[in-house]
């Protein structure tokens, strides 16, 4: 990256906001952002999916102009656990449904500091595992046709829910997409152990002082945030875990732990295919269509779900049966 770019990235740096005190005017810019200008999709709708009724999470389903596969994309947001919504991430999931022609369904869990972990967690596993047992409340027929997708802290709660699946004992998702996921809990350069936090955690959209604010809102016990469920990189077990595409971020702080987790992931006996897009930001799946990163990481999406289709009637899902 030529110096004049970056120091004008340095212009937008996190450090100069403070996400513990700041985090509520950021989720209303970033909603206000997602407003202008005013995005154009076919259908966007809101359901709750049946069950008990203290546990019904809201959901906005986008439909593509055009239909072209079987696929439904259940896409969990990013934002630390803490930011964004489904309003501020309707310009993404339309254009997601756009440009892969699936169906996609955006979840609305709840968000830290108000709602701690485990709770964005349990509702993200709740709507998974409902639509794996009974697809037909998404319209499907054919559990393996629901592909897990998030990106930044919602490709961590994917992560999460696929382990949560085979521990307790259920059906697994078939597939998962996860976009430059959070996999561990240290984000401080001094002990990180990752050489992409010391190098882009300071200079880029997302800073590792962010990260950590964002780790502590959403899991306030420092010991727990090793726990599996938070950083997926510390599972012992790995194993019968989806077919898996990770996508990562050349300057994203996240970078090389999202790759180690693939490479674990890939050690443990699973399918995984990983795609480093070359001088992309962190979040840049949420850019304008005409982006470059954003439709490098597209035709690598399209790929891994048709190589999956012709694939699927082969394969068992995790903790299934075929």
């Amino acid at each position: 990256m030529n110096p004049l770019l970056k120091a004008a990235l340095r212009l937008f740096a996190a450090p100069r906001v403070n996400m513990r005190e700041d985090y509520e005017r950021v989720r209303r810019l970033q909603r206000q952002l997602a407003a202008l200008p005013r995005p154009r999709y076919r259908a966007a709708s809101w359901r709750t999916i049946p069950g008990d009724v203290t546990s019904r999470v809201p959901v906005r389903v986008f439909e593509p102009q055009e239909r072209r596969r079987d696929e439904l994309l259940l896409f969990f947001h990013g934002g630390g656990w803490v930011t964004g919504d489904i309003e501020s991430y309707t310009p993404a999931c339309a254009t997601m449904a756009e440009l892969t022609g699936a169906d996609v369904v955006s979840v609305d869990y709840r968000l830290a500091p108000e709602h701690p972990f485990p709770a964005g967690l349990e509702d993200c596993f709740q709507i998974v595992h409902r639509l794996l047992e009974d697809p037909s409340l998404a319209g499907r027929d054919d559990a393996d046709r629901i592909v897990l997708m998030g990106d930044s802290a919602g490709g961590n709660l994917a992560a999460a829910v696929s382990l949560l699946l085979r521990e307790r004992g259920y059906r697994g998702a078939r597939q998962q997409i996860l976009l430059y996921p959070v996999t561990h809990w240290d984000h401080d350069p001094a002990t990180a152990p990752f050489e992409s936090v010391r190098h882009h955690g300071e200079d880029y959209r997302l800073t590792s002082t962010e990260v950590q604010d964002y780790m502590q809102m959403y899991v306030p016990d420092p010991l727990a945030r090793q726990d599996p469920r938070v950083s997926p990189l510390m599972a012992e077990d790995l194993s019968a875990q989806p077919r898996t595409l990770m996508i990562t971020a050349e300057l994203d702080l996240l970078c090389d732990e999202g790759e180690a987790y693939a490479h674990a992931l890939e050690a443990a006996g699973n399918e995984v295919r990983i795609h480093r897009v070359e001088g992309a930001l962190h979040g840049f799946i949420t850019l304008p269509r005409f982006s470059r990163s954003l439709r490098d990481a597209y035709e690598v999406i399209n790929t891994f779900l048709d190589e999956g289709h012709l694939a699927g009637s082969r394969e068992t899902p995790p903790g299934g049966t075929a």
